[in-house]
């Protein structure tokens, strides 16, 4: 299963659940994750979906790991087999 496919599964997750899941892009600041979804009751989190078995790049773990130190939920999704998972503790926990 291709990056692209994960990604069109957890946008369509999102919008089952009354979200939305944008596409993030920041032209000041590389390494962001690539999507951001936005669940209803306030709900925020940071995606960055990768093809089955790939890891961020180091740049990408960096931006990780400073939206997480500011207390954002942020996930690294190469599966789609763990969307239902990211969103329920989006829905438990997030942001």
């Amino acid at each position: 299963m291709r990056e692209k496919e994960i990604e069109q599964q957890l946008i369509r997750a999102v919008r089952c659940l009354g979200g939305w899941c944008l596409k993030w892009t920041s032209p000041s600041l590389t390494g962001i994750p690539d999507r951001m979804v936005l669940l209803p009751g306030g709900k925020l989190a940071f995606v960055e979906v990768k093809a089955p078995g790939h890891k961020p790049r180091k740049l990408q773990q960096k931006r990780i790991n400073q939206l997480q130190s500011l207390d954002f939920k942020c996930f690294v999704l190469d599966s789609t087999e763990d969307i239902s998972r990211i969103l329920e503790e989006v829905i438990r926990d997030g942001v």
